[in-house]
């Protein structure tokens, strides 16, 4: 029977390369290596893929929220055709000044997915290259944490460091995450 555990991602730097402007369209979506094959071995492996990213470019007024659809449904159409599987996108549009429930390290968007999908996060892992994936996915009571250090990770780390917060994996890209948690060494939820 395939295991059936939720892992909840972040996207950008952690799927795609991020930008300090912002992915604003589809053409600016670059893959970061090897996240097409993470996200197929773990699809293939029966985990159940939630993306919970902020985006506020939304609410900056940057692009509308049909644009950031737009991303995402290329996105999922992308991953399913590398044999992957999203099975979900949630996503904060607020600024950081509008004090919302949703925006990450509030666990407002794995809030929305548990209550969605009736899901058990401490059977989950939330995978992040910022502090905020991180404390978010504790915030929302997570089993386990994993950063990534493409993307702001290697900042994260010190961050987090500074906080006396410690991540349960720190692996260098997605595709070494998935990896490891396929190897049984790491599974979400391992409490």
């Amino acid at each position: 029977m395939l295991n059936r555990n939720v892992i909840f991602l972040d996207r950008d730097g952690v799927i795609n390369h991020d930008s300090p402007d912002y992915i604003k369209s589809w053409a600016q979506f670059e893959f970061l290596p090897g996240s097409l094959e993470a996200l197929r071995l773990l699809t293939q492996s029966g985990y159940r893929l939630i993306l919970v990213t902020n985006q506020s470019i939304v609410n900056r007024g940057m692009v509308p929220a049909e644009v950031l659809s737009d991303i995402h449904d290329h996105l999922r159409q992308s991953v399913a055709e590398a044999g992957g599987r999203i099975e979900d996108i949630f996503f904060c549009p607020h600024r950081p000044d509008e004090n919302c429930a949703c925006r990450k390290p509030k666990p407002g968007l794995i809030q929305q997915a548990i209550q969605r999908y009736g899901i058990d996060p401490a059977a989950g892992m939330m995978i992040g290259d910022n502090a905020k994936d991180i404390l978010c996915g504790r915030n929302a009571g997570c089993g386990a944490t994993m950063l990534v250090q493409t993307g702001n990770g290697l900042r994260a780390q010190q961050d987090l460091a500074d906080q006396q917060i410690e991540p349960d994996y720190v692996v260098s890209d997605l595709l070494h995450g998935a990896r490891l948690i396929l190897s049984q060494t790491v599974a979400p939820g391992r409490n």
